[in-house]
């Protein structure tokens, strides 16, 4: 299947100057799929509907300031190839070209509607997160914002003093409430207003129940479920304990899933691969294949790399966080760390992925050596 067969016609086009404002009401208006952002007659960006809403920028700024860079897609490319493109770009819709000319946009719901019946093969236990960053029912609105822009994440799991599962809170979530409460308030001055909301618990506006999978359902199962309660991730729980966190799983990861492949080379996908500066994707996937290499042989069947910006400088080079995810013929291994500048940061949770890798293969040598051992004392 290429894209031309889910590429849909429903966008507008507008000019990096445009005023938010007018943004806005062709939203409300038109109901687009997204906004396809030109600057002096050349494709410049997109915008979301979800990027719009959250953004509580004035009328007056101009839409290129909430824009996102998306990467241009051919509308006879492959499916698994799109998916890859929206990734690494960490966007859910990119502009179809045939040769200079717009035809249409392509969505991440698009693509996951168009291969739900292939999603049967895939299950939750292949694509969980499992390093998941989590925030106590009682903690203020405040820290899960801090929590969620620290960790470039759209979701945390709520959970009571037990560590029990209560709840669900995103981004979307705080946004809508904050929209809430201005339009329910008027107009004049909010600073004290954002105040009082950020100081009210997390429980006042987490959603409840949280809607969860387990390790053993299909991701066409649970992409449904996404579809059907309009949610864009769930809560992994285990079999016997829906009040236990197992990880996360969302539309990104299984749409990740599209591009593994069973090629000998290694499949290595970068998410905002707008930040490498100093360092290029040949060195990041040489690296990553060095430590895999290392001492023992070990197979990596899918890589994922992920770089972060934070708002910190250091002589005007940002503090980039990096997360490495090694899918392998001995399950999942990762590390992560934070550095100025994208080289920097990679060899930081490169170092921490070796060890990781390390301690692995040690795990796994011990249990091989363990066995010779009780064989041999068998025989005797």
């Amino acid at each position: 299947m290429n894209i031309s067969d889910i590429a849909v016609p429903e966008y507008v086009e507008v000019d990096a100057d445009e005023r938010l404002a007018k943004v806005r009401s062709i939203f409300e208006r038109e109901n687009p799929k997204g906004i396809v952002v030109t600057e002096d007659g050349e494709y410049a960006g997109v915008v979301g509907e979800k990027q719009l809403i959250r953004s509580r920028m004035e009328d007056d700024t101009k839409v290129s300031v909430v824009m996102k860079p998306a990467p241009k897609v051919d509308r006879h490319e492959d499916v698994r190839e799109t998916a890859r493109l929206l990734v690494e770009g960490d966007v859910k819709i990119a502009p179809v070209y045939e040769g200079e000319k717009l035809y249409g946009i392509v969505t991440v719901d698009a693509i996951l509607r168009a291969v739900l019946d292939s999603l049967d093969a895939i299950t939750v236990d292949q694509l969980v997160s499992e390093d998941v960053i989590g925030v106590n029912e009682k903690d203020h609105v405040g820290q899960a914002i801090n929590r969620l822009r620290e960790n470039g994440i759209s979701r945390l799991p709520v959970l009571n003093d037990e560590g029990r599962l209560v709840g669900v809170v995103t981004t979307n979530d705080i946004v809508e409430f904050v929209v809430r409460d201005q339009e329910r308030q008027g107009s004049g001055d909010r600073a004290g207003d954002i105040d009082r909301m950020l100081d009210l618990p997390v429980y006042d506006i987490m959603s409840n129940p949280a809607i969860t999978a387990t390790p053993a359902e299909t991701a066409k199962d649970v992409v449904a479920r996404m579809f059907d309660s309009d949610v864009s991730g769930l809560v992994v729980t285990p079999e016997d304990d829906d009040g236990l966190v197992a990880g996360m799983v969302t539309k990104t990861d299984v749409l990740r899933a599209l591009t593994f492949t069973e090629q000998e080379s290694m499949d290595v996908q970068i998410t905002n691969v707008d930040l490498l500066d100093t360092t290029s994707r040949a060195h990041i996937v040489d690296s990553i294949e060095q430590v895999a290499r290392k001492y023992a042989a070990m197979h990596v069947i899918h890589a994922h790399v992920r770089f972060h910006e934070h708002k910190e400088k250091l002589r005007g080079t940002p503090l980039i966080q990096c997360q490495i995810r090694l899918r392998t013929d001995e399950g999942q291994v990762a590390g992560s760390g934070e550095g100025y500048g994208s080289e920097h940061a990679f060899h930081v949770a490169l170092d921490k992925l070796e060890r990781n890798v390390l301690e692995v293969k040690g795990v796994n040598a011990d249990e091989e050596y363990r066995g010779q051992l009780l064989r041999k004392l068998g025989e005797l």
